[in-house]
């Protein structure tokens, strides 16, 4: 669980470069406000527009960007560094090899997220799916090329390949599997820590999207779920009457959030145990 090594190298070469030059990020480094308070007390500013930045050096997030944009940079003559994960790159190679092959591209994802957008504003033509009325929704075509978002549920994205087959099934459905392995063991590692516990907690930003996809696939196996960013959000009658609790975290979570809430969590164990023997004892 935890910070992904993407994440984690973006975020360490953002610091090493700040120490030099002044820097802006295009966007958010990571989808975790604690981890983007840090590197604001470093000096290193985030804009979402080319318009607004104001160095001469520009980053490009983990979540990537578009040819088109860091051609636009370029253009305005900024330095462009690319923090890009290499796991984001082979979609957007899966999706360029598609497109020359002759197959219309499909993105299973979230049409809005920055790592979508980065890819698709490099296509001349394409569709994002997210759900099964979106599969039905799709014009035939002879031949689909599919690629995912790298922080979607396998499952779900190998379902939603399964239905374009059968809704299809005189075209070509040719799908390359482009979720990060990352993404794949913290998911297929939540679900089985959700099917033992009473309670479980996920630690993620709350504009992640893997945190949130971690959040809902813990929800299908455990009753009590609770998302949170720091430990500070935990409460305290959460806990009531459960006695195994599990712990998850997505992957721009900082180390330092997850020992705070393990912390946090042990502390909220022990006081339970104490108020359990005080209320026995009591009863003697």
């Amino acid at each position: 669980m935890g910070m992904c090594f993407g994440v984690r190298d973006a975020i360490r070469f953002a610091q090493q470069q700040a120490q030099r030059e002044a820097l802006t990020v295009l966007g958010d480094l990571a989808h975790n406000e604690t981890v983007l308070a840090r590197l604001r007390d470093q000096g290193i500013r985030m804009e979402n527009q080319l318009a607004h930045v104001r160095t001469s050096t520009l980053m490009i997030t983990a979540h990537g960007a578009s040819e088109r944009t860091i051609n636009q940079a370029l253009e305005r003559g900024f330095q462009v560094l690319e923090a890009t994960c290499p796991l984001v790159r082979l979609v957007h190679r899966s999706a360029a090899t598609l497109v020359q092959q002759g197959y219309y591209p499909i993105i299973i994802g979230k049409r809005d997220h920055v790592e979508v957008r980065g890819l698709t504003e490099d296509l001349a033509e394409y569709d994002v799916i997210l759900t099964e009325s979106e599969v039905a929704a799709l014009p035939p075509r002879p031949r689909f090329g599919v690629v995912a978002q790298t922080t979607q549920p396998i499952d779900h994205v190998r379902h939603l390949v399964s239905l374009l087959q059968k809704r299809f099934p005189a075209s070509e459905v040719r799908f390359i599997d482009t979720v990060c392995l990352p993404t794949k063991q913290r998911q297929a590692a939540a679900i089985e820590l959700a099917q033992r516990v009473e309670v479980m907690v996920v630690a993620g930003g709350r504009q992640s999207n893997n945190t949130r996809e971690l959040t809902a696939a813990c929800q299908q196996h455990c009753p009590r779920v609770y998302q949170i960013q720091e430990a500070d959000d935990l409460g305290w009658d959460w806990f009531a009457g459960a006695q195994t609790v599990g712990f998850t975290a997505g992957t721009s979570t900082p180390d330092e959030v997850v020992e705070a809430v393990a912390a946090r969590l042990q502390e909220i164990t022990s006081l339970g145990a104490e108020q359990e023997e005080s209320k026995a004892y009591s009863q003697i």
